[in-house]
């Protein structure tokens, strides 16, 4: 088993630098990019989706706005015509399109495998501290939306299964197909409409993850008005995705309950709770581990972004998407990296996972 960990983690070092690369020469090609976004801002030809650039006073993270005047110039930036060319050329030098594509490459690479993220190009601050700053409410989001999805879908799937086309399962497969075909945004909209203050109840707040008056309160007080505070968007996360797990568990258990060694240990004399539990359990449960680590990665980064912005929760998701739409590659790409690396980390604890719930798997007679 050792050996098998020894060459998974060694080969995370080739796909991890396979996946920035693939990305890396995606964004030089694709069009704008932040000294596009510079021009565009200091010429009053528009701004980003999101505008929310941190440092008053016209400063874009340490760049000056005022350029000195110059004749017309041709230029490979559009809408550069009337700035001085020293100028766009301090531009690239300040975001580091002064050097060949490869060297900023082989650089963010080696800095990266020092965990040295540098700093953002439109907020006055590292990208560790902002990602680091944006943490908690993805946590909050992805932990609680991944305990309680896992915690209602198994157990009514297993119970599907055992009252397989009973009036319950029935009832219960119609509630689960209207919570699949609700979209998790629209079903946050209707939350917010009906229970925070739309047109009926205000009995849950409408945005952040905590109160004004946070540090006011007792210890037992915050940890109400923390779940308080995330009773809506975790309502609404886990209504799509309860709705796929339960289906997945009942059908992995159905088809084990269907196999002879079902039949035979019932005819041993065993009790249905020892079949299910002792033999079907462990085998069904194989491929519910295996969704695992994708599930786990898009509760916690990819899943949540609309519900972030409905509810007002800033978290890696939104900080992800106003990143690539700014134009704010430190940030992107270190997303990107630190996405990679959990996404892998994580394939490898399920995989690991798989010879706690089957002794009988053995990874050490794989190849990788």
């Amino acid at each position: 088993m050792l050996a098998y960990i020894v060459r998974r983690i060694a080969l995370m070092v080739p796909t991890v630098i396979g996946i920035m690369l693939v990305s890396f020469a995606v964004v030089q090609f694709a069009p704008g990019g932040p000294v596009e976004r510079v021009i565009a801002e200091l010429t009053g030809q528009g701004s980003s989706a999101t505008a929310r650039i941190s440092g008053g006073g016209g400063d874009f993270g340490g760049m000056q706005q005022s350029a000195p005047g110059g004749d017309p110039v041709s230029s490979k930036y559009r809408g550069a015509q009337g700035l001085d060319p020293a100028f766009i050329k301090d531009l690239e030098k300040q975001f580091g399109f002064d050097r060949p594509a490869h060297e900023r490459f082989l650089k963010m690479m080696w800095d990266y495998v020092r965990f040295d993220f540098g700093r953002s190009y439109f907020r006055d601050v590292s990208v560790i501290d902002l990602i680091a700053e944006k943490m908690p409410v993805s946590i909050s989001l992805g932990l609680w939306m991944t305990l309680i999805t896992y915690a209602i879908s198994i157990p009514l799937g297993i119970a599907k299964a055992v009252r397989d086309g009973s009036r319950f399962d029935v009832w219960t497969s119609a509630v689960i197909i209207v919570g699949y075909a609700i979209p998790s945004f629209l079903f946050a909209i209707l939350l917010i409409i009906v229970f925070a203050g739309g047109s009926f109840f205000s009995w849950f707040p409408l945005r952040g993850l905590t109160s004004e008056n946070w540090d006011e309160l007792s210890l037992g007080g915050k940890i109400l008005d923390y779940f308080w505070h995330l009773a809506l968007p975790i309502t609404s996360m886990v209504l799509g995705a309860f709705a796929t797990m339960a289906l997945l568990t009942k059908n992995s258990f159905l088809d084990e309950i269907r196999k002879q060694y079902v039949v035979t240990a019932r005819m041993k004399g065993l009790s249905e709770r020892a079949v299910l539990y002792r033999h079907v359990f462990r085998n069904a449960m194989l491929i519910i581990i295996a969704g695992f680590p994708s599930a786990f990665v898009a509760a916690f980064f990819s899943g949540s972004l609309l519900i972030e912005t409905i509810f007002s929760l800033d978290g890696l998701g939104l900080l992800g998407f106003e990143s690539v739409l700014n134009r704010d590659y430190p940030v992107v790409f270190a997303n990107l990296f630190i996405f990679s690396l959990v996404g892998l980390v994580v394939n490898l604890i399920s995989d690991l996972t798989y010879t706690w719930v089957d002794p009988r798997i053995d990874f050490d007679t794989r190849d990788v």
